[in-house]
């Protein structure tokens, strides 16, 4: 009796779980450990720290993997409403802290709403082009614009550009997998790049001193320049099969800056050289491949986009990480996916891997 309960508690348990993609987050997560373990300095409060985090993300996404598509579209419009009312509340009372105002007390925690765009802004165009499928023209793109350009303007003026940055990605792949023309999307980009004095004039000091960083940190190797100028030391000295876990010399003595959180990789490529990121890079490349799978059988319009969306946003999470600490993209407050140290972003992660299995599990009810 006992064993034929377990058992309907297993199957109960694995129903809602994508096993490809457990099990490629489930390695990514014990690769976070082994290299968070180092870059800590073997400081075991760290280890317990992300376990309880692991923890919470999974079980919040293992939730949410039983919640049915038809009922994730409930959520959107009030997701989107509220993100920009917590929006609107940082701008008018946030915290102030290192210069920029992207906190929010609630009662005896604080919240930073940001984060919830990431996910909240997909869903809302997701759900508007699912109802309007069949008649998406341009005034249907001229609305999702709309609909991307009021949280990242919030967003912006904290100021925080690599949010910002992020929310506005995960709107364009969205309007991207909705079928905006190419022809569109050419003239789009012409007027960008067109546009970049105007945005050069608008970034804050700080953000033109990390782009000119970019450019050349040689120009204040004791600076602005300090980051980039460690993590490529860490990462070349690492060689082709690194120097080993827990002997990285740039890590243990502390040269890496923020080494377990937005810097970590330059830990991972030193110890595990390029070998092991071309592990890494290939367990990246699995998920998003599940991703987009899943996104492909997708039966509705809304399944599609969404998943479409989570995925690429996904890599662009370990795209700008990674071209951040090898110094080929300006330096942002972006961690490196499933492996950063760090409760926020794991959490709005599996939020979207949880999304990923509920519509993979539901695919056939959704069929029309």
């Amino acid at each position: 009796m006992n064993a034929h309960l377990i058992e309907r508690l297993w199957k109960r348990i694995c129903q809602p779980i994508d096993g490809w993609l457990f099990l490629l987050t489930c390695v990514l997560f014990v690769l976070g450990l082994v290299v968070l373990y180092s870059a800590s300095n073997e400081n075991p409060n760290r280890l317990t720290n992300k376990l309880t985090f692991i923890v919470f993300a999974m079980s919040l996404m293992w939730c949410i993997a039983n919640i049915k598509p038809q009922q994730l579209m409930l959520f959107a419009v009030p997701m989107y409403v509220g993100g920009l009312c917590l929006l609107l509340g940082v701008a008018l009372f946030g915290e102030i802290v290192n210069g920029s105002r992207r906190w929010l007390h609630i009662g005896v925690t604080r919240i930073q709403p940001s984060e919830i765009m990431k996910l909240a802004v997909p869903m809302m165009l997701a759900w508007y082009f699912q109802k309007h499928e069949g008649h998406i023209g341009w005034r249907q793109f001229v609305m999702a614009t709309v609909i991307i350009a009021l949280p990242a303007a919030f967003v912006l003026k904290q100021p925080d550009l690599g949010t910002a940055s992020l929310i506005i990605f995960a709107g364009v792949f969205v309007i991207f997998f909705a079928g905006l023309p190419w022809k569109v999307i050419a003239v789009l980009l012409i007027g960008f790049a067109s546009s970049l004095p105007v945005v050069w004039n608008l970034l804050h000091d700080y953000q033109r001193r990390r782009v000119l960083t970019l450019l050349d940190p040689t120009a204040d190797p004791l600076g602005d320049g300090y980051h980039i100028i460690q993590s490529m030391i860490a990462i070349g000295s690492g060689g082709i099969f690194g120097k080993g876990w827990l002997s990285g010399t740039q890590t243990h003595l502390e040269f890496i800056p923020e080494r377990t959180t937005d810097f970590i990789f330059a830990v991972y490529g030193e110890e595990f050289g390029l070998v092991g990121n071309a592990v890494l890079l290939l367990l990246y490349l699995c998920v998003i491949m599940r991703g987009l799978i899943i996104a492909a059988h997708a039966s509705t319009l809304f399944g599609r986009l969404l998943a479409g969306a989570i995925t690429l946003s996904f890599f662009t999470y370990a795209f700008v990480n990674m071209g951040m600490v090898s110094g080929i993209l300006p330096v942002v407050g972006v961690p490196l996916p499933l492996l950063s140290y760090g409760g926020t972003a794991m959490v709005t992660i599996l939020t979207g891997f949880g999304i990923l299995m509920s519509i993979h599990k539901n695919r056939p009810l959704l069929k029309r």
